[in-house]
């Protein structure tokens, strides 16, 4: 990794920390920071690349949003969440934005069902699942089922990025 590289994934891993830390206190991530990450994002790709950085910010950034707009649209995300995607697609390259984004989903799947297990409900939320399923309709959590509620979704984005960011060096 050269040191322009290193210097962004280090404010980058900034910039999701602290919105980490503003969803799992606020249960919000500002639109201030937000916003300071897509001008960083777009402002160091074009000083590292010129154009050609100016553009994989911006389609980096146009995927994050994009692959995370259907859940947002579908009311399982928060448009947060979904801004933030973009922001750290806004720090990478159209190809590396698909694969952050890849494995934010992955990891937020992970988290999800970490905190169905942590909770004691698989049974209860594997039962509700089953039910859907057989009648192909859809059903209600309970409001004490932990399915229903929302969980900071940055989390998981940090995760997803950052493995992103690490593991894909090893295939290139």
């Amino acid at each position: 990794m050269s040191e322009v590289q290193i210097v962004a994934v280090a404010l980058l891993s900034g910039l999701l920390g602290v919105a980490v830390v503003s969803d799992l206190r606020r249960h919000r991530i500002p639109n201030l920071l937000v916003l300071l990450g897509l001008v960083l994002g777009l402002v160091g790709q074009t000083w590292a690349a010129g154009f050609i950085g100016l553009g994989h910010s911006l389609l980096g950034m146009l995927i994050g949003f994009g692959v995370f707009l259907p859940m947002y649209a579908a009311g399982g995300m928060a448009a947060g969440d979904v801004k933030l995607m973009a922001m750290a697609g806004a720090f990478l390259t159209p190809h590396d934005a698909l694969w952050a984004a890849f494995f934010s989903l992955i990891a937020g799947g992970a988290c999800g069902l970490l905190i169905v297990l942590v909770r004691g409900q698989a049974v209860q939320t594997l039962g509700r699942y089953w039910l859907m399923l057989k009648a192909r309709a859809y059903f209600s959590p309970q409001a004490d089922e932990v399915v229903g509620k929302p969980f900071p979704y940055s989390v998981a984005v940090l995760l997803g990025t950052l493995a992103s960011v690490f593991w894909l060096p090893l295939g290139h």
